[in-house]
C-alpha cells in the first residue's frame, strides 16, 4: 500500500493551483477528483500509521480509483502521457 500511494503521488500532480487544475475543456471536475484522491491517499497513511494492514480489496480499489482519475486528468490535458 505504502509503494502504490507513493507511485500515486508522484504519478499524479496533487498540489496543483485551482488556475492549473480549471482550464477551458473539462471532462469531470479535475479540482474535485483532485481533492478526493488526495484525501483517500491521506486516509491510508493514517491508517497504515495505526497499524492497520489492508487487504488485496482495499489495494485494488485504491488502484483502479487512481487509474480512473489519472485518465481523467489526462482528457482535461493535466497531464503528459504516463503509466498510473
Amino acid at each position: 500500500m505504502r509503494q502504490l500511494i507513493r507511485q500515486v503521488r508522484e504519478s499524479i500532480p496533487l498540489g496543483l493551483s485551482e488556475e492549473e487544475v480549471c482550464g477551458d475543456t473539462c471532462q469531470g471536475c479535475s479540482s474535485k477528483l483532485l481533492i478526493f484522491l488526495e484525501t483517500e491517499l491521506d486516509e491510508w497513511e493514517i491508517k497504515l500509521a495505526d497499524g492497520i494492514t489492508p487487504n488485496f480489496g482495499d489495494l485494488d480499489r485504491l488502484a483502479r480509483q487512481s487509474r480512473k482519475i489519472h485518465r481523467a486528468l489526462e482528457l482535461n490535458g493535466l497531464l503528459v502521457d504516463r503509466e498510473c
